[in-house]
């Protein structure tokens, strides 16, 4: 890869006075939002939650929030994001995105000493506490050792280049539904040179794009600290692109993204329609190639399916690498509870794992957030966690969950008497009207309502390959647009299967 030295920044350096000035707009802001915040959830909760919480950065678009603990931060992003924002937008006429961190645990105690000597005085209820990472199992974040201190360094490095700690390689679950893809991403993150160029990751929510970028950029910067990693999501370089054409600064834009060694973009969906970013990011992708270095992308499609996007630029999309990420299997999502319960020092019962496991199937984040809130319930102590008390807790998650378990052999089950068919007829050979269009029916709503790959969609119906499915989804979507009796069976058969 490229390691030439490039300057990171031409903006003059901030006075001490401005960088006061922001701190304690930051902070006054906090406060009041703090105060609106309060109104909104129960006492128990912010004391819980939010007291040790500090607005670290903010924008036009977006203020940070920075939690103590990863289990801070999925709680809040699990339960809390909507009366989040809610108090920022009470307190604040401009509207903001709000992103939740994990900050480094010493920098936190000691801007915050206030806040954690008011929680010492709040009433606690006797209970077992959950550890979060690097407080349970022997670990310490404050050793005074010199290991430890070049830790702390390189921690701090990773968050200033937006990359979060936790998100390594080392804390990746690897299962048959993502082994593909972690492998690629070793070994990109491993070369010593540009390989797998661009390496393009898709999947849907929750299933570990992020941490698989994020992990590249760690593995690289930990064994090169002079490599320039670059990471952000999509929509930050649509922004910042959109504000250096206000400001005229679009020399260190480029200068910015057009040098690095690798270049990490987060949901490079959000492309899609903005014409004047497209066509600089093909200008930006195309540079970064000709110096040799690395470009990862991540999507939660195919390239392919990324509608009103150049057709120039999913052809370099599609140049390099494309590995997909598929919903964990029921092994996988054991590991990973466990993996967690390991993190966090909290011990449940194999019978509630496996129920979580066996039905929370759709995403990572969902399975973590359920045992966040299964585990933070068994910690207060009030009563024995118990299936039924977890089920319960979990009524919201898994009604939803029930909602999405949808198969391919449901689909051609209720396609086949929906159109009064054979069930062999969505897998045989056969090709007239009225066997052949609602066959490419119930491979359209297979595309759309299961994770399920174009070559697993086509094996399922009698070995088709990927180009019939393809061409089978286009062919129903038109006919959905231009007749109405498509569109309605199409509807009804989705209601019917989510029903289920």
């Amino acid at each position: 890869m490229n390691q030439a030295s490039i300057p990171t920044d031409d903006t003059p350096a901030i006075n001490d006075d401005l960088c006061s000035t922001l701190v304690e707009d930051m902070k006054q802001l906090w406060e009041s939002v703090s105060g609106a915040l309060k109104g909104l959830v129960s006492g128990d909760a912010f004391s819980r939650w939010f007291l040790s919480a500090e607005l670290v950065d903010m924008n036009e678009t977006e203020a940070v929030l920075a939690v103590e603990s990863d289990m801070h931060q999925v709680w809040i992003e699990t339960n809390y994001m909507p009366e989040v924002q809610t108090a920022f937008s009470q307190v604040s006429e401009m509207p903001r995105k709000v992103r939740v961190v994990v900050a480094d645990e010493q920098e936190v105690q000691m801007s915050q000493p206030k806040a954690k000597e008011a929680k010492a005085e709040v009433p606690v209820v006797d209970r077992q506490p959950i550890q979060v990472p690097g407080q349970g199992k022997g670990e310490s974040t404050h050793s005074g050792g010199g290991q430890a201190g070049g830790q702390d360094v390189m921690q701090k490095k990773l968050r200033s280049a937006g990359l979060n700690p936790q998100f390594s390689f080392d804390r990746f679950v690897v299962g048959q539904s993502n082994e593909f893809a972690q492998a690629a991403c070793v070994a990109v993150a491993s070369a010593k040179q540009a390989v797998y160029n661009p390496l393009f990751i898709h999947g849907g929510s929750g299933l570990g794009k992020t941490h698989l970028m994020q992990a590249i950029g760690q593995r690289l910067m930990k064994e090169n600290p002079s490599a320039r990693v670059v990471y952000l999501t999509c929509e930050k370089f649509i922004n910042e692109f959109i504000e250096m054409v206000r400001k005229g600064g679009l020399d260190r834009f480029r200068r910015k993204y057009r040098r690095a060694d690798i270049l990490l973009i987060d949901d490079v969906q959000f492309l899609a329609g903005k014409e004047r970013s497209q066509e600089e990011f093909f200008h930006t992708f195309n540079e970064l190639l000709d110096l040799q270095s690395q470009v990862v992308l991540t999507s939660d499609r195919p390239a392919s399916e990324i509608k009103n996007v150049e057709p120039r630029l999913i052809s370099r999309f599609e140049c390099g690498l494309t590995v997909e990420l598929q919903p964990p299997g029921m092994e996988t999502r054991l590991a990973i509870l466990q993996r967690k319960m390991e993190d966090w020092d909290v011990s449940l019962g194999d019978d509630i794992l496996t129920m979580l496991s066996e039905r929370i199937q759709s995403n990572v984040r969902r399975l973590e957030g359920g045992l966040v809130r299964v585990a933070t319930f068994a910690s207060l102590g009030t009563e024995q966690i118990t299936v039924e008390r977890a089920e319960f807790l979990l009524k919201d998650i898994l009604r939803e969950e029930g909602q999405k378990r949808v198969n391919i052999d449901s689909i051609q089950k209720a396609v086949s008497k929906h159109f009064d068919l054979r069930l062999a007829d969505m897998t045989s050979r056969r090709r007239p009207t009225n066997i052949a269009f609602p066959r490419q029916i119930a491979m359209y709503l297979s595309r759309k309502l299961t994770p399920s790959s174009l070559v697993e969609i086509g094996d399922a119906f009698g070995g088709r390959d990927h180009g019939t499915v393809i061409y089978a989804c286009k062919k129903v979507k038109d006919s959905i647009e231009s007749d109405v009796h498509t569109r309605d069976s199409v509807d009804m058969l989705i209601t019917t299967l989510q029903r289920k």
